[in-house]
Parts: structure tokens; sequence; C-alpha cells
């Protein structure tokens, strides 16, 4: 059964979290892109992708990942994700997506790296 994306926002002062529900494929694109406008469109430097209720991710949603990058970078934010199930953190690192994706374990992990960023 196919479980629609959905992808929500909460600004944690020094990073806006976008938690993902759900797949990430193409099906999902305006909901996670609008997502990423919601956050970006905030102050902080850091755009934290909570992936940890992620239940699948395809070749089509890793291309919209590197979507949130290229977006990140041209609004010159920080993009980062936590909560990875270990199967999608090999994902990431097959694809080489975690060379430009920072990984964390958790949600309180990377805000101490976006509050540590934001100090800088």
């Amino acid at each position: 059964m196919l479980m629609a994306l959905e992808a929500s926002v909460r600004d944690r002062r020094a990073a806006s979290v976008i938690d993902l529900w759900g797949e990430v494929t193409a099906a999902g694109a305006a909901e996670l892109l609008a997502a990423y406008e919601t956050a970006a469109a905030g102050t902080a430097p850091t755009i934290v992708l909570n992936c940890r209720k992620m239940r699948y991710i395809n070749s089509q949603g890793i291309a919209l990942l590197v979507e949130l990058l290229k977006r990140s970078r041209r609004d010159h934010r920080t993009l980062i994700a936590c909560g990875l199930a270990p199967h999608f953190a090999e994902i990431f690192e097959i694809t080489r997506l975690s060379d430009l994706i920072p990984l964390y374990e958790d949600e309180r992990s990377a805000l101490a790296f976006a509050r540590g960023l934001a100090a800088s």
C-alpha cells in the first residue's frame, strides 16, 4: 500500500525542521518542494530533514533531495538530515548523498549542530 508523502515545517530557531512522513517519490514532489520553500522563507540558516517517519525512497525521491540541496545552496542554507533508518542511511551512503547532506542520528544532535553553526 502506497503511503503518500506528507511534509510539515517546524521552526526551531537555529533550524527549520521539515518532518517527512511516508514515501519520498515523484508523487510527493509538490508537497516536499512546498515544505522546503516554507522552511527557506524563515531566517534559520539550517534546514533539517527529519526522516524518522520516512517509509520509502526511490531514485526519483533521491533526485528530489538533490533538488532540495540545489535550492538550499542557492538560498545560502545548510541542508542536513536526521533520523534515517539504517537502510535509508545506507542508500544515502551508496548514492553519495551523505557526502553532500550530513546525516545525524536524531533531531537533537542535528539541532545541536545547527545551533553551533548559527553561533559561528
